[in-house]
């Protein structure tokens, strides 16, 4: 049986014991994913786990993904599962917006406490019944969420140490940028005419070496092209 075959008899397996707790499944780059309702996620976790065909006992990671164009459920909640016995993994998804909270699943796996923070901090998704729901990477008082595709990547605040104050403080955050030129331009783009040493195996330009400024006046290009 291929790998291939083998994923799709364990979607069928899952799909047929869990029914309507699924909104289907897809095996995509030789993985399988379950799209989960939000409110079946403790029970087809539990699933996961315990039954004999599935042996998913490792949760390795909870992540969140944010499509704000999607305007019910701007949020997707990731869990990757690992099977050891199996040697099989798992990735479940399930969606929900900015109000709606999504049950915690500390009490199937104890691994998730640390997932479900980061989510809440970085993406604001509300995990109900979590024993200890804190922020876990960014700084006390931090205002917004910084994954979500809305924030702005300067932030809203900078801080600095004050030498007066002896301590951190918060500053709205300042750019001075009327000197600065945003040409979407790198440094080489504008080199078309001249090979850079390291460079000899891209198309030599027809004089070589030689700087724009010192072409002679009556260079012809093409007749150099066809004396090469």
């Amino acid at each position: 049986m291929s790998e291939l075959e083998a994923l799709k008899d364990l979607a069928d397996h899952i799909e047929e014991e869990l029914g309507e707790a699924l909104d289907g499944f897809d095996i995509l780059h030789g993985e399988l994913c379950l799209h989960v309702k939000r409110d079946k996620i403790i029970s087809v976790l539990q699933f996961l786990k315990n039954d004999s065909d599935c042996q998913f006992k490792q949760l390795v990671d909870v992540c969140g993904a944010d499509y704000p164009e999607r305007l019910k459920a701007r949020f997707e909640i990731v869990y990757n599962l690992l099977s050891v016995s199996m040697n099989n993994r798992i990735r479940v998804k399930i969606r929900t917006d900015e109000d709606t909270p999504v049950e915690s699943v500390t009490s199937v796996f104890s691994s998730a406490g640390w997932f479900e923070r980061e989510v809440w901090d970085l993406y604001g998704v509300y995990f109900n019944g979590h024993p200890d729901l804190r922020r876990i990477l960014t700084d006390y008082g931090f205002e917004g969420h910084p994954l979500r595709k809305d924030f702005p990547l300067t932030g809203y605040v900078e801080l600095r140490y004050c030498e007066e104050q002896k301590r951190v403080v918060y500053e709205p955050v300042q750019l001075t940028q009327d000197f600065r030129v945003f040409d979407n331009l790198s440094p080489w783009e504008g080199m078309t005419d001249i090979q850079l040493p390291g460079d000899e195996k891209a198309v030599q330009p027809a004089y070589g070496f030689k700087e724009p400024e010192k072409v002679p006046e009556n260079f012809n290009r093409e007749d150099a092209k066809g004396r090469r």
